[in-house]
């Protein structure tokens, strides 16, 4: 983009107003900051399993559920999410999802028993669905022509978040004495950034329909399948039920494996956990690759990969140091790698008028499956032992999702083409 053009709104196809360049960068900024204490709510849990276990006499599957538990919120939420993006602005359904996870992260802290405290983390997760199927839709239709890499950059905010939740989380946990102090924190700044979103953000970035800023060149969507439940969409959700149960499977009882089995510290296992965070943040590389490279092959050479790390995370070396590395790996891998390229795959598998339902659609496919890996994955420890489950959930498991991405036509994605202009 020229010094000039970036001086100026831009109009693209739609008439809408485009921001300047430094607006919209900044704008993505706050945007992505709202989704650290996103992914800070979700993973802080898993970690202070242990303790929660010890006061309320948990089961070791009460426990993994327990953690894994905001993913069926986030999961059920998904579908009507899409559906509600396409008759209320991007920016209002954010909102009312980051109030409405807040608000249920404070509450966790106030459970009595297990059930009200499944009913608060399942709460949470559908706050968490709305903002996270707004803000990726906005985003991906702003920076239509590098989606991929955009949806990176809040896959890096994810990361800062999943490597900060848990580490903070376990500190402020080790020096209370009480492993409710993340929730109050992490609910208080949650009810803060909904407030700076409402003044600060203006629709001329969340509610674009379009390409990216400066779109010049029409598109044609016609080798797009006009039909939201298309073969490759389908194939797409099918991989990201597969992500969706390796890796929460991982992510919901890997603390208590670290604890409990391997006999490392809280301080130990939540910087462990907390890698899986730092790991994450190559969600910006994966998308600049994802964007440049033929992302289903990007996506298979990941799956591959993530086989292995998934059988050595529970099978493998058993030292902190390396856990901690493992740890790192999977989080590249995971949500690094997978979750932005299947995420930005999903939305270029339909055209650009369904990309909310398609972002609904991801949640769904991801989390509902997710919501059970934690159980899952207990069950697993307790016929077949800790390795035994690292086998077959995060290591046999995600070659399904490998024979799928098999069939997948990227001819078919919305960033194929342009219109030739005579």
């Amino acid at each position: 983009m020229s010094e000039t053009t970036a001086r100026k709104p831009q109009e693209g196809q739609s008439g809408a107003l485009r921001l300047t360049k430094s607006v919209a960068i900044v704008s993505l900024i706050v945007l992505a900051g709202s989704y650290v204490i996103n992914a800070m709510d979700r993973q802080v849990f898993s970690v202070l399993v242990p303790h929660i276990r010890e006061e309320f006499g948990f089961s070791l599957g009460q426990g993994g559920l327990l953690a894994t538990i905001f993913t069926l919120g986030i999961g059920l939420a998904g579908v009507p999410t899409g559906y509600l993006l396409d008759r209320l602005s991007r920016k209002a359904v954010m909102l009312l999802g980051i109030v409405i996870y807040s608000a249920f992260t404070v509450l966790t802290a106030v459970s009595v028993g297990f059930f009200d405290m499944f009913a608060y983390r399942a709460l949470s997760g559908v706050g968490e669905a709305m903002q996270n199927a707004a803000l990726f839709s906005a985003v991906g239709a702003y920076f239509f022509a590098n989606r991929a890499l955009a949806l990176g950059s809040l896959n890096f905010a994810y990361g800062l978040g999943s490597f900060f939740g848990p580490l903070l989380g376990a500190n402020m946990t080790t020096a209370t004495g009480e492993w409710r102090t993340p929730f109050w924190v992490y609910g208080a700044i949650g009810f803060g950034f909904a407030l700076l979103i409402l003044v600060a953000i203006k629709k001329t970035f969340t509610e674009q329909r379009d390409g990216g800023p400066g779109e010049a060149t029409p598109r044609s969507y016609d080798h797009v399948p006009a039909a939201l439940l298309n073969k490759n969409i389908v194939l797409l959700a099918v991989t990201a039920v597969v992500v969706g149960l390796a890796m929460y499977g991982y992510l919901g009882l890997y603390p208590t494996y670290l604890q409990e089995e391997l006999g490392l510290s809280t301080g130990d296992a939540g910087l462990a956990v907390s890698m899986f965070g730092i790991g994450a943040l190559a969600g910006l590389p994966a998308g600049w690759l994802g964007d440049r490279l033929n992302q289903r092959t990007v996506m298979i050479v990941a799956l591959l990969a993530g086989s292995v790390v998934g059988y050595l995370l529970f099978n493998g070396p058993t030292t902190a140091g390396w856990q901690i590395f493992l740890s790192f790996a999977e989080g590249a891998i995971a949500s690094g790698f997978l979750f932005v390229n299947i995420y930005s795959s999903m939305q270029r598998a339909v055209r650009p008028i369904m990309i909310g339902r398609a972002s609904g659609l991801y949640v769904a496919s991801f989390y509902v499956p997710a919501a059970i890996a934690g159980y899952l994955f207990s069950a697993l420890v307790e016929s077949t032992g800790w390795g035994g489950a690292g086998l077959w959930q995060l290591a046999v498991l995600p070659l399904a999702g490998v024979v799928a991405l098999l069939f997948v036509d990227v001819s078919q994605f919305s960033n194929a083409r342009r219109v030739e202009v005579h």
